[in-house]
């Protein structure tokens, strides 16, 4: 890798190098460090999502680097950590003893009918734990050498350890959190750590003192109802009192500072993919008709720049195993890496 920055053309060919954007960066120089998580076990619909960050790695040495927002935000430094094979290998076989859990489930059978599931349930709860573990230790050990971090899914369960890391440095965080799910079953299919139960678990944190999620459109009457008994500690923004209010006249910009005023001062990002309109991501996990623009949604993160607000960390989770989704995952992930840096001058 280039080590000068003066050698570096930010206007040249995408050099394929093995790093995000083909940046010339490693560990030590860059400012935001970026850890891959290839990890679906639980998906309950469709799979690939584990390839998400090959895919956005692969597509993003085609993007120029020029933001509108933060025309020279490449200069902080983007590095991502290899990604991790052994993790991959285990979601690859995990996978597939979940596969026969879903299956069970869906066939309307309890897991202990012969032969009994329940031994394989708690096998997968411990693998997820380990990957939750590996993530938190990774991302304190970056947090600790005064670096930013963020995460690539994966399906959206991959970030959790990420949260825990952060919730030992900051006493008080907010979550924005695009999505057409809200993530809040309660072990989900009996997975504890499933990609619909990520948000019902961050909120166990104290630390996290505000979720607030926009775009949901798919969604369980136990979720609904505990948003409604939150006490407002999680707003919903869905999407079609969104389209609602944008089709009566209320302008796009209004919604976005509203949204945006339920939050501290500080805040963490969770982008699930499928947040937008699926024409956007087709090959997510699950997709969802409806949902919101891709300049809709930053148009939401510019507001929470302009407002003072710092953002302490994102992940993009969810891209699916193929070109295009990995194509506007990477335009997600760096327009998210320049929002985070601009947001702390």
């Amino acid at each position: 890798m280039i080590n000068q920055l003066s050698d570096y053309n930010p206007s040249g060919v995408g050099e394929i190098n093995g790093n995000l954007f083909g940046l010339p960066f490693d560990y030590e120089s860059a400012n935001l460090i970026v850890f891959a998580v290839p990890w679906e076990v639980t998906v309950s619909y469709g799979a690939g999502t584990a390839n998400g960050p090959q895919r956005i790695l692969d597509a993003s040495t085609q993007l120029d680097l020029f933001d509108f927002d933060n025309p020279d935000g490449w200069k902080q430094g983007i590095y991502l950590v290899e990604i991790p094979q052994d993790i991959l290998e285990k979601n690859h076989y995990y996978r597939t003893l979940a596969a026969q859990i879903i299956e069970r489930l869906a066939q309307g059978k309890p897991l202990t009918e012969t032969p009994d599931l329940t031994p394989i349930l708690t096998e997968i709860n411990q693998a997820s734990q380990q990957v939750n573990q590996w993530l938190f230790t990774q991302s304190q050990a970056a947090i600790n050498q005064g670096k930013q971090v963020a995460v690539i899914g994966g399906d959206h369960s991959s970030p959790l350890g990420y949260f825990q890391a952060l919730a030992t440095k900051y006493p008080n965080y907010g979550i924005l959190h695009i999505d057409a799910h809200a993530d809040l079953r309660d072990a989900y299919e009996g997975f504890e750590f499933s990609h619909a139960s990520i948000m019902f678990n961050a909120v166990k944190l104290p630390q996290i003192s505000k979720l607030v999620q926009v775009g949901l459109r798919d969604i369980s009457h136990d979720e609904v109802q505990m948003i409604d008994q939150s006490d407002s500690r999680i707003v919903a923004y869905y999407d079609p009192a969104i389209k609602q209010k944008l089709y009566a006249g209320t302008t796009w910009i209004d919604i976005c500072r509203e949204i945006i005023n339920h939050l501290p001062e500080n805040v963490y990002i969770s982008f699930d993919i499928d947040g937008l309109d699926p024409k956007l991501c087709p090959n997510t996990g699950t997709p969802v008709a409806g949902g919101l623009e891709l300049e809709q949604t930053f148009c939401i993160l510019r507001e929470l720049v302009n407002s003072g607000r710092k953002i302490i960390g994102f992940d993009v989770c969810e891209v699916g195993d193929a070109e295009w989704d990995g194509n506007v995952g990477a335009r997600v992930m760096y327009k998210l890496a320049n929002f985070m840096e601009l947001s702390q001058r």
